[in-house]
């Protein structure tokens, strides 16, 4: 940047100065020969939805191209303006732009806040900085370790980012290269843009394994990016689908089938996140392996039913929307409500990212009349009502925002003492239960059982992130008097690192040469 003569640069302090800022001062000298009058910056969000008819579109792909053209014309329904905008420039963009005023937002201050994020980027700040927590190893999974035989040792739980994405990674490399492996199906929602994943995938189908790949081509705004994978395995041989019509295919399974001594041998990997090796650094996820048969059985199913080839009379373990998983959700909640009639035990506890399907809302509405303690832990959207009398009472609703963006869906039901735990790809929305294909499963393992419970009951327990949703539709933060500083997310980063320590202490152990004694 180049000084006025007058100015002297303090190399000691730093000044940021955003770019709109700039041209708005010194705008006269683009518009030479005519009187500026007023400037001033904007900003317009449009409709993103792209209109397609998938039973018409002759290539599916080929469609969305075509529409991701127009995006960019799309409907303007919000506009942004600096407070204090010129009102003849205001009535020209409202005009243009065909917008009202209720679509209109004044701003007090910077219209787009990512430019912080090159502020944070810039060197020499690290002490305003907070110390990065890099993911840490899982103690099941060792580096070096045939993973599969890792998850031939029992059911593997992984917690995202506290616990490294690298053996989701891994597990697919592996199969594309161990000669035992004969098949890798997978779903693909939003991936990274450089994927080790697609590109173990492209490699798979290369050394010559079957490998079926759905790509969601309607993941809003990772459509580009998607159909550039979707070309490239198909490229590389793998034999790419892109799921039902009408259906977004939101579910996150990934299935190799390995043929060992002892016969064909299925193993699964599900999450709750998308197989992003870049989110999965920022976004809080649960994922599984597993190689359980009836899991496996499930697994295949699904790709049969993605691939259009049969509907699954019925399922072992798995539960899927559109047609499965929200009956055996309001399933789950009635019987808990039974219980709490019948002066059982009864309690539900779930985590997820939005709230707003009518018909589970009306299912907790009535078990927490019949005495169902229920407490949720939703980030986002929540359109359930706590604290109406004789009808809500006894629903909690918290959410946690914190360094970490919270993303894992889980769901506990007690069970009259017996408790049930599920993970899932789905929120409880109208879109994931009835418009989604998504997935539900349970967790067997006691040990795993057990320890996502005790992940949940630590989140109800933060009293530094966590907001509570009052009557009233605003957010408190409660805080006991005298209570404890306690942050999960920090407790969880503290026990990923402790855990992996552990483990890599034993492996040292186990590695030390110790010289027999002389006889």
């Amino acid at each position: 940047m180049e000084f006025p003569e007058n100015v002297t640069p303090d190399k000691k302090t730093r000044t940021v100065i955003r770019l709109e800022e700039i041209i708005e001062r010194n705008i006269a000298r683009l518009f030479l020969n005519y009187d500026v009058i007023a400037a001033s910056p904007f900003r317009v969000m449009r409709n993103a939805d792209l209109d397609i008819e998938e039973e018409e579109a002759e290539d599916l792909l080929i469609e969305i191209e075509k529409q991701l053209k127009k995006r960019q014309w799309g409907e303007a329904i919000r506009l942004e303006t600096e407070k204090g905008i010129d009102k003849r420039l205001l009535e020209i963009l409202k005009e243009e732009l065909r917008v009202t005023d209720d679509d209109i937002y004044e701003i007090p201050g910077p219209l787009d806040l990512t430019f912080l994020m090159k502020v944070y980027g810039i060197k020499g700040f690290e002490e305003y900085k907070k110390k990065e927590v890099p993911p840490r190893e899982v103690p099941e999974i060792l580096p070096g370790s045939d993973i599969f035989e890792d998850i031939r040792n029992g059911d593997i739980l992984l917690h995202h980012p506290y616990q490294s994405f690298e053996p989701v990674v891994r597990f697919v490399s592996k199969a594309a290269e161990d000669p035992s492996v004969l098949a890798i199906k997978q779903t693909l929602y939003r991936v990274s843009g450089n994927s080790p994943i697609v590109l173990a995938l492209a490699r798979a189908a290369e050394n010559g394994k079957q490998v079926t790949v759905l790509v969601e081509l309607k993941a809003r705004f990772d459509e580009e990016n998607n159909i550039g994978w979707a070309r490239m395995l198909e490229k590389a041989g793998c034999h790419v689908i892109y799921g039902l019509v009408g259906l977004k295919t939101h579910c996150k399974i990934c299935l190799v089938v390995r043929k060992e001594e002892d016969g064909i041998r299925r193993y699964v990997h599900l999450s709750t996140g998308n197989y992003n090796d870049s989110t999965a650094k920022l976004y809080t996820d649960f994922g599984m392996f597993t190689c359980a048969e009836p899991v496996g059985e499930d697994a295949t199913a699904v790709f049969n039913m993605l691939s259009g080839y049969s509907e699954p009379l019925g399922w072992n373990r798995l539960s899927l929307a559109p047609l499965w998983l929200k009956k055996k959700l309001l399933k789950l909640i009635k019987r808990e409500t039974e219980h709490a009639a019948a002066g059982r035990s009864a309690g539900i506890k779930a985590k997820m990212n939005s709230l707003c399907d009518p018909d589970v809302i009306a299912a907790l509405y009535e078990a927490s009349s019949a005495g169902v303690k229920i407490d949720l832990l939703v980030r986002g959207i929540c359109c359930l009502k706590t604290g109406i009398p004789s009808v809500s009472e006894n629903i909690h609703v918290y959410s946690i925002v914190g360094d970490y963006l919270e993303h894992g869906r889980l769901f506990i039901f007690d069970n009259d003492c017996e408790p049930e735990v599920f993970l899932s790809s789905a929120d409880w929305m109208p879109r994931n239960l009835e418009r989604r294909v998504e997935i539900m499963f349970p967790v067997d393992d006691p040990k795993l059982k057990e320890r996502l419970m005790g992940i949940l009951d630590m989140q109800f327990s933060d009293n530094v992130k966590k907001h509570e949703l009052m009557p009233d539709g605003t957010y408190h933060k409660k805080k006991e008097k005298g209570s404890k500083r306690y942050c999960c997310q920090e407790d969880f980063c503290r026990r990923a690192e402790k855990a992996a320590d552990a483990v890599g202490k034993k492996t040292k152990e186990s590695r030390l040469f110790v010289p027999l004694e002389s006889v």
